[in-house]
């Protein structure tokens, strides 16, 4: 979804691209960058400990639509920012001979902890005001810190832990839950708890099994999808960029995916742009946001196929006592 604005905006593609990564000076392994995946893999660059990456970025602009539009002062910026660490850096492009704008922007290694995006920005003159946002990238570049394969798509991450366990403070208050979502990283993780319900993890890891444990596996799955669905989605909501306007603008990475697959059914009918407007004023105004809970608890659990899961495990357990009679 792109936010609409007061003031006239480029309708042409921008473009962006890495065109080239050194990590501390030196050239980062062309199987570490994935220009379809637009991703870069920045474990095991080949330096165990490294200091700083150096990314060269080339944008390209609708030149006809910029020439003939109402736009002056055009200026475009490449942006690295990481919502976990709360780090924002922005370089200016210069115009090159070939028509794109081109430079360099730096990832310092302290500054972030796993998964970076990369965007673009065009900003101008218009109406006689300066700094007005006319355009950015169609697709953002995402700059991985943890992976060492460059795949824009990763699963929700699995995490074994003892929530008892001295070395996990935060999670020491949560001791007699078999699992928490945390969501506030670049990618969702679900902690499961080794020591809260015994046998509990191992079952989930196995596969097979008697007709019992097949059930329980399958239900506790869906149940552990509903409340990770359940989480991104208010995650997801909690921290919207709004434009000049107050419009909410589409968030990038997991968070978008989540908020299409599920404000059809959380606001059926309504269009991505009325629904995404219509959540942010419930949750920052108050009205009515109690009453969309039944709708993320729907929407969630059809994620996570919990229906299906449930009438499964009643069939089977329903086999299961037919035949021991």
């Amino acid at each position: 979804m792109k936010a609409v604005f007061p003031y006239p905006t480029l309708l042409g593609d921008v473009r962006c691209e890495i065109v080239a990564v050194r990590v501390d000076g030196k050239p980062l392994p062309y199987t570490n960058v994935s220009k379809d995946e637009r991703v870069v893999a920045l474990h095991q660059s080949g330096r165990a400990r490294w200091e700083e990456a150096v990314l060269d970025v080339s944008i390209r602009l609708p030149e006809d639509e910029l020439d003939t539009g109402p736009w002056r002062n055009v200026t475009c910026v490449a942006v690295l920012a990481e919502k976990a660490t709360n780090t924002r850096v922005t370089a200016p492009l210069r115009l090159g001979p070939d028509g794109a704008r081109t430079g360099s922007i730096v990832l310092a290694r302290p500054s972030h902890l796993r998964r970076a995006t990369l965007s673009a920005l065009v900003v101008a003159t218009v109406d006689g005001i300066a700094g007005r946002l006319i355009g950015t990238c169609e697709e953002d570049w995402y700059v991985d810190l943890v992976e060492a394969t460059p795949v824009r798509q990763r699963d929700i991450e699995i995490v074994q832990v003892d929530f008892a366990d001295a070395t996990h403070d935060w999670l020491r208050p949560y001791k007699e839950s078999p699992w928490v979502v945390e969501t506030s990283g670049e990618m969702p993780t679900v902690y499961l708890n080794t020591t809260a319900v015994e046998g509990l993890v191992e079952l989930l890891s196995a596969s097979g099994g008697s007709p019992a444990e097949r059930i329980v596996r399958e239900v506790t799955a869906s149940q552990i999808a509903q409340d990770a669905w359940t989480a991104m989605f208010h995650s997801a909501v909690s921290d919207l960029d709004v434009d000049e306007d107050g419009t909410p603008v589409m968030p990038s990475g997991w968070r978008e995916s989540v908020l299409r697959a599920m404000l059809p059914d959380v606001l059926p009918g309504r269009q991505l742009t009325d629904a995404l407007y219509d959540i942010n004023e419930r949750r920052t105004q108050g009205f009515g946001w109690s009453e969309l809970q039944t709708g993320i608890q729907f929407a969630a659990g059809r994620r996570a196929q919990i229906g299906k899961k449930l009438t499964l495990a009643v069939r089977t357990a329903d086999r299961a006592e037919r035949s021991s009679n």
